[in-house]
């Protein structure tokens, strides 16, 4: 079983550096193209893919539904599981402004986020549970640059701590009881069509 990992297409939001969380911000129109450009990648590589699942929020399911409708594969119902870390207060604010408000430190304060423990909780009981309902397929998985750094370090225990950028792509293999990446926070398709 393979599972590839991709952070949603850029927002208006990404762009001005402001923390989305759980605010359901959608695409913008270089978002769309980077969703384009990562499926036309996916037509072209080895790997084939069986469905794709996103979190609940527009900016994960619209670069979920550009991705299967490139693809031919179906989209399955949203996984809320795969949401973005609710950052409560800071939601809506870049990092200069809630660095004024909180300080540099400013994650540490409760703001009504959820916790580390949440988030990484429930990413890991949705890739259990994709195992035990999917064991043979392959499957695609649009989610969030918070929860997919959560679930690397969850998995991997600081082996990988690079900022995920938007429409990276992580192939996991499930072997044995372990998921061992073939491939890590790969934005060539992004790079590829600018250069």
């Amino acid at each position: 079983m393979m599972i590839g990992l991709i952070r949603h297409g850029l927002t208006d939001w990404n762009k001005l550096g402001k923390i989305q969380g759980q605010s359901d911000i959608p695409l913008n129109e270089e978002g769309r193209q980077q969703a384009e450009r990562l499926g036309e990648r996916l037509l072209h590589e080895q790997y084939r893919w069986d469905f794709i699942i996103s979190s609940k929020l527009s900016r994960a399911k619209e670069t979920g539904q550009i991705l299967a409708d490139k693809l031919n594969i179906p989209l399955l119902e949203p996984d809320e599981r795969l949401n973005e870390r609710s950052f409560g207060q800071a939601e809506g604010l870049t990092a200069d402004e809630r660095e004024s408000r909180w300080g540099k430190q400013w994650d540490v304060h409760d703001l009504g986020q959820e916790t580390i423990e949440q988030i990484e909780a429930r990413a890991l009981a949705f890739m259990e549970d994709m195992w035990t309902a999917y064991p043979d397929k392959n499957m695609l998985v649009v989610s969030h640059g918070g929860l997919l750094a959560q679930l690397y370090k969850s998995l991997y225990r600081d082996k990988y701590t690079e900022r995920i950028g938007n429409l990276s792509l992580t192939i996991l293999e499930k072997k044995d009881i372990d998921w061992v990446p073939l491939l890590y926070n790969c934005t060539r398709h992004l790079a590829e069509k600018n250069g």
